[in-house]
């Protein structure tokens, strides 16, 4: 379906254009040095010496906890309100994914009960940044020295955001971005994986490329270990590239819709928003809302030509984590509610204040 205000559009100008163009001549599609210099960008943008491209940011994670020795018998703390990714890769490592709830207010996993789950078999824990809404590392760098975590974050949003100026992507041990579409940075399908530790670094690169090590020439190639292709294209990298050198103009782009959208719900009382984390600066990848029946909300937003979505799944409600192998950890308040009432709105890089302004009337006009 077609929408007159969509939820949002990838910014794709001459620059993407160019390059991509240069990438189809070279016929090189393949992973090659476009895509090592769409990681150096990424690396250079958020102040950290090693960034590995991947497929997704779902593989990404899979390859952070392989790399980390993360399998069979451990255990890593997910929230609840999350993506079913996030889970899955522990999942798909052969480790338990222990499932705890989050903070109503913020959205993000609760760290206490986050604490409370910790037991002699938990490795790591994978916060989520969700929204673009940063993690409050006071916290998580606590928990981290009182308990041996990992923290390998599940960023998917959060590229752009940061907690006491620095940047999301250079406080965990691994943090994991998505170039999914509907991020304001994209590469059509894709992920990112940032981290300091050189060893990690080398090791992703070599999982996603069959398990190859370094070599001298091409015929002297050696397999130290199992892997897989998880690479990412020149094509797309190019994508990734072009947008890149543009960030920070997209970013502030989005800090106005947000103050707008801010500034159009003053006052309503039934349309509220959730809390920025403290010391936080939030990226707005996605615009999120709490409103009463948000399901009926919906269908009359679409109904009136505008997209607007759920914010992500509480995985205790799902079969896929009912099963054997899965952890869950109590009652889910904060979930539920965040499941029941989220609703994300529109924005993206050419939307008009004009726009703006008709979706908060229209979804004013739904909520009464």
């Amino acid at each position: 379906m077609s929408y007159r205000i969509p939820l949002i559009k990838p910014f794709i100008n001459d620059r993407v254009k160019e390059l991509v163009d240069e990438v189809l001549d070279s016929g090189f599609l393949t992973e090659g040095p476009v895509t090592r210099q769409f990681e150096e960008s990424v690396a250079s943008y958020i102040g950290v010496p090693h960034a590995i491209a991947f497929t997704s940011c779902t593989t990404g994670i899979e390859t952070a906890l392989r790399v980390a020795g993360i399998g069979a018998g451990d255990e890593v703390i997910v929230p609840d309100y999350t993506y079913p990714a996030t889970a899955n890769a522990v999942k798909i490592v052969g480790a338990v994914p222990v499932i705890v709830d989050v903070d109503p207010q913020t959205l993000l996993m609760d760290y206490d009960k986050m604490e409370e789950a910790v037991s002699a078999n938990t490795k790591a824990v994978i916060p989520v940044s969700l929204f673009g809404n940063p993690l409050d590392f006071d916290r998580l760098m606590m928990a981290k020295e009182r308990y041996g975590l990992l923290i390998i974050e599940d960023a998917a949003c959060a590229l752009g955001s940061s907690f006491k100026g620095r940047k999301t992507g250079g406080w965990s041990d691994m943090t994991v971005f998505s170039f999914h579409p509907r991020k304001f940075i994209t590469t059509g399908e894709g992920g990112m994986v940032t981290t300091q530790n050189a060893q990690w670094a080398e090791a992703m690169h070599q999982y996603k490329h069959f398990g190859m090590g370094k070599s001298v020439g091409r015929e002297e190639m050696l397999f130290q270990d199992t892997g897989t292709n998880y690479k990412m294209s020149n094509l797309l990298a190019a994508v990734g590239l072009a947008q890149m050198e543009k960030i920070d103009d997209l970013l502030n782009e989005r800090m106005l819709l947000a103050e707008n959208y801010r500034k159009l719900l003053h006052g309503n009382q039934k349309i509220r928003i959730p809390e920025t984390t403290g010391n936080g600066m939030h990226s707005y990848q996605s615009f999120a809302v709490f409103v009463p029946d948000r399901d009926r909300v919906m269908r009359q937003m679409r109904a009136e030509g505008i997209e607007v979505q759920i914010g992500t799944y509480a995985l205790h409600q799902h079969p896929a984590f009912q099963q054997r192998g899965v952890r869950l950890r109590g009652q889910y308040p904060g979930s539920i509610r965040a499941w029941e009432e989220t609703l994300v709105l529109p924005m993206f890089h050419s939307m008009t204040s004009a726009g703006q302004t008709e979706v908060v009337q229209k979804l004013t006009l739904c909520v009464e």
